[in-house]
C-alpha cells in the first residue's frame, strides 16, 4: 500500500507567453553565461513557482524528493529573451518580469508587495527583507551570528548569514538540518528547492541566496574526493545537481494558513501517526536483562504515570543495549534471556509498544539508499536498494518490534535523508500493510511529512539555555520542515545544571511537543521517578547530576500530572494531526500564524500556540517564582484558575513547580478526555468538551480507528462543535467536507461552560443536535 502523493492542481485557462523577441530589442536570459529559459507557473491557491534553467536542460523540473509528485499547471510565462518588463497574473498573484538584471517582481491583486527576486550575474539570488521577522528555515541553527561572543537564541533568522550545513553543532542547541524555507512574517515566503544555498540575510533590506559552488569538471580533486566532500556537507549527490538550474517559490503569506497550506501541498501531506505515537515513551540507554524491560514497564503501571511505548538503545551507543554491537539486527543475548518475541510479548501484554533504535551500514556496506518498496519498473535490487535493506528489518518485525529510532545517517546526503523517512514508510507497510508505520530520526527537510517524518533535536545539552533554546528551535521546525517535532526531555548530556527542577520543566514543555520522549545519558535521571531514588544508575558522562539533587519526592508527581494532562488532551492532540494533514498547521504554532497583526505576538519566540486554542508558555529559569506571558488580542483564561485576562498586554504569571502557564483563548471548544493509562485503554467516561465563553466559538472533532491506513480511504469521523456565545447555545452535528456530510459516531459528551462551571451530559447520535444554557 503506498500513499498517494499526487495531487491535482486547479488549472486555469491561461495562456502560455513565449516571447522570442529579436536580439536586436531584447536581451537573451542566461544563466551561467548559458543560453537560459525563464518559466514561470502558478504552484498553489497563493503561489507560484520559478523556474530558471539552461536550454539544453530538458527536463521540466529538477528532481527532488523534498517535492510531492504532482501535475503542475503549463507556465504562463516562458522566456528565452527579454527586451522590457512584463506584467502577467499567475493564479492569483500578479507577476512582473523586468531585463537587467533579470528580476521578478511578485505582488497581489491588489499591488501589495510580496517580493522581489533579482538573478544576479554571479550566480547569486536576491530578495528582499523588511521590518519583521523572519523565521522557518529548519531545525536547529546557531546561537549567534558567524562569531560566537554571546549565548543567544535564534527565532526571527534576520541578521545572520546561514551556512546550511545539516550537521550537529557543538555551538546550536542541537542538531541542524536546514531547509531553505522561509516565512516573511510581513507576508511573503520563499522556497529554494535546487540548488542547495547559503542563506545571507545580514543586510537589513535584501537578503540573498548564495549557492554551494556545483561540481565542476575542471575540479583538481578526484570524483571520489568531490563525493565524499558533498557527503560530508550533506548536499545532494552531483550527479543530481546541474549548474545554472534554479527552482524556487513565492507565496502570499498575508493570511499565514495560505502559506502552510501551500506548503503542505508542495510537500505533500503529512500522514497520520498511530495514535500511540501522541502518548508517552520512555527511553532507555544501558541494559541489565529482561526482567529490567518488565520491571520498569510495571512501575509505570503501579504508579499511575501513563505510558504508551518503551524505546531502547543499540549496543556500542551504551555498553549493554537491546542488540548485539550496532549496527546489527540482532537481538542481545545478555538481555533477552528467553527468546525476544516472548518477550516482547509481555510488553505487549503490559499495553506498551516496543521501539528499537538502529543505525544504517557504513558506506562501504550501504552505499547508497535507492529504489522504492516495492520496486518500480526496471529497478534492480541490490545491497543498495532499500527493499534489500528492510528485508533485514523483517524477522525484528516478527518478533514483535512495532517502531523504529533510526539514528546516524549524517554521511547520507540530502535525497537519501529524505528517502531514508519513505523507507522506514514503505518498508513497514509492504510488510504489516494495515498498520501505520512510525520512526524517529535526527536528519530530516520538508516533504518527510508524507512519509510519516518525525524528527528530534539531536544530542543537545543539560542546560537551562538549552531548554529555552528548543522553544524556538520546535517553532521553526514546524514552519519548515514537518509538523512533528520533539526533543531529549532533560537534555542529553548531562552536567551540573541537569536537576530534578530542570528535568520536570523540560518534562512540562515536552507534554506540549508532538513527540513526548525522555532520554539521555545517566538515564536513571529520565525516569519520572528517577530523582526520588537514592542513585542514578549507569554513569556514561565524565559529568553528571549532584547526587545531593536525589531523594526528591517533588519531582515525580509533576511529571505525574503533565503526563495525565497530555492523556486528557488526547482527542484535541489527536484532531490536531489531522489539522497538520489537512490544512498545514503543526501542532507547535508560531503565534504569527493565529496573530500575524501582532508585532508582539508575532516576535516572541519563548511562547507558542497548540493548535489554535492553547498558548504555551514553558518555564526555563532556575527557581523561576514567575513567568511573565504575552496574551495576544481577546479573551484569555488561565488554565488552572480560569481567571480571565484582556489580550495585548504582557501579564505576570505566578509559577511554583507544579504549574506551566498555560491561557486558553475565548471561544475555544476543547475535548477533554479522563485520565488513561495508554492511548488504546478504554474509557468509562465521556469526553468533556470545554467551552471557553466570552465569544463565539467553533471546533472540528477527528476521529478514526487510531492504528490502520483505512483512514486514507475516508473511513474517519468528524464532527462539527460551534457555540453561539450570546444564545448560550451548542449545535453539534456531522461536519461537511467539499459539499460532503462526513460520517460522525455516536456517543456521549459532557458539556461544561469555564468560566462558571454548568455542566450538561447529551447522547449525540449522529445527527444535528442543540444543547441550550
Amino acid at each position: 500500500m503506498e500513499t498517494s502523493t499526487k495531487i491535482n492542481l486547479r488549472i486555469f485557462p491561461i495562456f502560455t507567453l513565449l516571447l522570442l523577441l529579436p536580439v536586436s530589442c531584447s536581451q537573451k536570459i542566461t544563466t551561467l553565461e548559458q543560453p537560459a529559459r525563464l518559466e514561470i507557473r502558478e504552484a498553489g491557491e497563493h503561489s507560484i513557482r520559478i523556474t530558471l534553467k539552461p536550454t539544453t536542460f530538458e527536463a521540466e523540473f529538477p528532481y527532488t524528493p523534498a517535492l510531492a509528485e504532482q501535475e503542475y499547471s503549463d507556465p504562463v510565462i516562458s522566456i528565452l529573451s527579454l527586451g522590457k518588463q512584463i506584467t502577467r497574473k499567475v493564479g492569483n498573484l500578479i507577476v512582473r518580469v523586468s531585463p537587467d538584471p533579470l528580476t521578478v517582481k511578485v505582488t497581489s491583486t491588489e499591488d501589495r508587495i510580496i517580493q522581489e527576486i533579482t538573478f544576479m550575474q554571479d550566480g547569486n539570488i536576491s530578495f528582499l527583507l523588511d521590518d519583521k521577522p523572519v523565521l522557518g528555515m529548519g531545525e536547529g541553527g546557531p546561537r549567534m551570528g558567524r562569531e560566537w561572543q554571546e549565548e543567544s537564541i535564534e527565532f526571527d533568522r534576520r541578521g545572520r548569514f546561514h551556512e546550511m550545513a545539516p550537521r550537529w553543532q557543538s555551538n546550536a542547541y542541537g542538531s541542524r538540518n536546514p531547509v531553505a524555507l522561509l516565512a516573511g512574517t510581513k507576508g511573503w515566503g520563499l522556497f529554494m528547492t535546487t540548488p542547495w544555498v547559503e542563506v545571507d540575510m545580514e543586510k537589513e533590506e535584501s537578503g540573498m541566496f548564495i549557492p554551494w559552488d556545483p561540481p565542476s569538471p575542471e575540479n583538481d580533486t578526484s570524483l571520489r574526493e568531490r563525493d565524499m566532500e558533498r557527503l560530508q556537507q550533506g548536499r545532494p549527490p552531483a550527479d543530481q545537481v546541474v549548474p545554472g538550474v534554479y527552482d524556487l517559490f513565492v507565496f502570499d503569506a498575508a493570511d499565514p494558513a495560505w502559506f502552510m497550506k501551500d506548503v503542505s501541498v508542495i510537500g505533500g501531506q503529512a500522514v497520520m501517526p498511530p495514535k500511540y505515537s501522541l502518548g508517552y515513551m520512555q527511553s532507555h540507554r544501558t541494559l541489565e536483562d529482561e526482567n529490567q524491560l518488565l520491571d520498569i514497564v510495571d512501575t509505570f503501571r503501579e504508579k499511575e504515570i501513563p505510558l504508551d511505548a518503551v524505546i531502547y538503545l543499540g549496543t556500542g551507543f551504551c555498553p549493554r543495549g537491546w542488540n548485539t554491537t550496532q549496527p546489527s539486527f540482532d537481538f542481545n543475548p545478555e538481555v533477552f534471556l528467553r527468546e525476544p518475541a516472548e518477550v516482547i510479548a509481555d510488553l505487549h501484554s503490559r499495553n506498551v509498544k516496543v521501539i528499537t533504535h538502529i543505525v544504517p551500514w557504513s558506506r562501504d556496506k550501504l552505499p547508497t539508499l535507492s529504489g522504492w518498496i516495492p520496486p518500480g519498473e526496471g529497478e534492480t535490487v541490490n545491497e543498495s536498494h532499500m527493499l534489500d535493506y528492510w528485508n533485514q528489518h523483517i524477522d525484528l518485525v516478527n518478533s514483535g518490534v512495532d517502531a523504529w529510532w533510526p539514528d546516524e545517517g549524517d554521511w547520507f546526503n540530502l535525497f537519501e535523508r529524505i528517502d531514508r523517512h519513505r523507507l522506514y514508510y514503505q518498508g513497514p507497510i509492504s510488510t504489516q500493510p494495515d498498520l501505520r508505520p512510525w520512526s524517529l530520526h535526527r536528519n530530516g527537510h520538508l516533504g518527510v511529512a508524507r512519509w510519516g517524518g518525525w524528527v528530534w533535536s539531536g544530542d543537545t545539552e543539560s542546560s537551562w539555555k538549552t531548554l529555552e533554546g528548543q522553544v524556538a528551535v520546535g517553532i521553526n521546525h514546524s514552519l519548515s520542515l514537518s509538523p512533528y517535532w520533539g526533543s531529549d526531555i532533560g537534555g542529553f548530556y548531562p552536567g551540573d545544571e541537569l536537576t530534578g527542577e530542570l528535568y520536570v520543566r523540560w518534562f512540562q514543555f515536552g507534554a506540549f511537543c508532538p513527540s513526548f520522549r525522555s532520554h539521555g545519558r545517566t538515564w536513571w535521571t529520565r525516569l519520572p521517578w528517577g530523582w526520588g531514588l537514592s542513585e542514578m544508575g549507569p554513569l556514561e558522562n565524565s559529568s553528571n547530576p549532584s547526587l545531593s539533587e536525589l531523594n526528591n519526592p517533588t519531582i515525580e508527581p509533576v511529571c505525574r500530572q503533565y503526563d495525565e494532562l497530555r492523556y486528557q488532551l488526547l482527542p484535541y492532540n489527536y484532531t490536531l494531526a489531522w489539522e497538520a494533514r489537512s490544512t498545514g498547521l503543526p501542532f507547535m504554532r508560531a503565534m504569527w500564524l493565529h496573530y500575524p497583526d501582532d508585532r508582539e505576538a508575532i516576535v516572541n519566540g519563548s511562547q507558542y500556540l497548540w493548535g489554535r486554542a492553547l498558548l504555551i508558555a514553558p518555564v526555563f529559569e532556575k527557581d523561576a517564582t514567575s513567568r511573565d506571558v504575552y496574551l495576544p488580542e481577546g479573551i484569555w483564561y488561565d488554565w488552572f484558575t480560569n481567571a480571565r485576562h484582556e489580550g495585548r498586554q504582557t501579564i505576570t504569571r505566578e509559577v511554583d513547580l507544579s504549574i506551566m502557564p498555560i491561557f486558553v483563548c475565548a471561544g475555544a471548544i476543547i475535548p477533554f478526555d479522563p485520565v488513561r493509562q495508554y492511548t488504546s485503554q478504554k474509557l468509562d467516561e465521556p469526553t468533556t468538551l470545554r467551552i471557553y465563553t466570552g465569544t463565539d466559538g467553533d471546533y472540528t472533532l477527528y476521529t478514526d480507528d487510531g492504528i490502520s491506513n483505512n483512514y486514507l480511504e475516508g473511513v474517519f469521523s468528524l464532527t462539527h462543535l460551534s457555540w453561539n456565545n450570546e444564545a448560550r447555545k451548542l449545535i453539534i452535528e456531522p461536519a461537511t467536507i467539499d459539499g460532503v456530510i462526513m460520517p460522525t459516531s455516536e456517543r456521549t459528551f459532557r458539556v461544561a461552560l469555564i468560566p462558571g462551571g454548568e455542566t450538561k451530559e447529551v447522547r449525540y447520535t449522529g445527527t444535528m443536535m442543540q444543547v441550550s444554557f
